[in-house]
């Protein structure tokens, strides 16, 4: 009896062993293969990314420490770190409560519209930066809607108009105007983070809750933002490296005011344009060092994330 067992299970034993040193065969290159792949990878990640780094910092540092600190220090350059940091930690915590409310409605509700809603949070994508900038332009320069508002004789509101002049309140040249185009560029990054994690999450811990008596704080509070929590900070992040490191639409709305309305990558091009090389890889190494940071950043976020799911 054994031995007819041992007859009737050998051929599927040896097909199987035969299919597995097929697949093997079929996903295993030779070597030559894999050290060819494994030395352009590295090639082009150090003639693309490594390379370009070091030469930031070796030109920012080529003439000492000393320089490279004053280049950071000077009154220019501290204007452009303060106008970054003020566009960054206005635009950022809106695009949070935006991106968390767009993904909440567009994941847990059905209504009407919401493909276009979709097609909206992805426009800033599809659109050039300099053309969201021209825009703001042509909306609230002193030709659009906003200037001839404060030029009308019968305005809707002319407490308002009255109390906008008295106060010199620009959009356009001022730093409203890049808060603005920032946040404009950078508002889909938190929602499309969130929207394909939500969606794979599902809504039924939302509906136990719910049949538990919970509201809807208390949902969101409890349930839905301890499940979202890595993917917000992962959206927090690239939302924030994009915001520092903005430039087209930013360059279009600042005016380039020197200690005014330039942000970093405005200055670093400035300095670069008038032959301060030292200057603008000194202001160009932040920018780098924020890219470094980043990356360290998002990959704890996805170590940790990874190993919440498995939990």
């Amino acid at each position: 009896m054994a031995s007819v067992v041992s007859s009737l299970k050998s051929p599927s034993a040896g097909s199987s062993a035969s299919a597995e040193s097929r697949t093997s065969r079929v996903t295993r290159d030779s070597a030559w293969v894999r050290w060819t792949l494994t030395a352009v990878a590295l090639l082009f990640l150090t003639g693309f990314l490594v390379l370009p780094l070091a030469a930031v910092f070796a030109e920012a540092l080529r003439k000492g420490l000393g320089v490279y600190f004053h280049s950071l220090i000077e009154s220019d350059a501290l204007a452009a770190i303060r106008l970054t940091l003020i566009a960054s930690a206005i635009s950022v915590p809106a695009n949070v409560v935006f991106g968390i409310a767009a993904a909440w409605a567009i994941t847990k509700f059905q209504f009407r519209g919401k493909n276009v809603l979709i097609t909206l949070i992805d426009l800033p994508f599809a659109v050039s930066p300099v053309i969201s900038g021209l825009i703001y332009v042509l909306v609230f320069g002193l030709q659009g809607w906003y200037g001839q508002y404060l030029n009308a004789e019968h305005p809707w509101f002319p407490a308002l108009q009255s109390w906008l002049v008295d106060q010199d309140f620009k959009i356009i040249f001022a730093v409203p105007g890049i808060v603005l185009a920032t946040t404009f560029v950078t508002f889909p990054f938190v929602a499309r983070e969130l929207i394909p994690l939500m969606q794979a999450q599902g809504s039924d811990e939302e509906f136990a809750a719910l049949t538990l008596g919970a509201s809807g704080w208390q949902i969101f509070r409890h349930v839905t933002l301890p499940n979202i929590k890595w993917g917000l900070f992962y959206g927090v992040i690239l939302c924030n490296a994009r915001a520092m490191g903005e430039f087209g639409a930013v360059s279009v709305v600042s005016g380039h005011i020197r200690g005014e309305t330039n942000t970093i990558p405005l200055h670093v091009e400035i300095l670069y344009n008038e032959y301060n090389f030292t200057a603008a890889f000194a202001m160009a190494s932040i920018l780098a060092l924020l890219a470094i940071f980043t990356l360290i950043l998002k990959s704890v976020v996805e170590w940790r994330y990874a190993g919440s799911r498995a939990a």
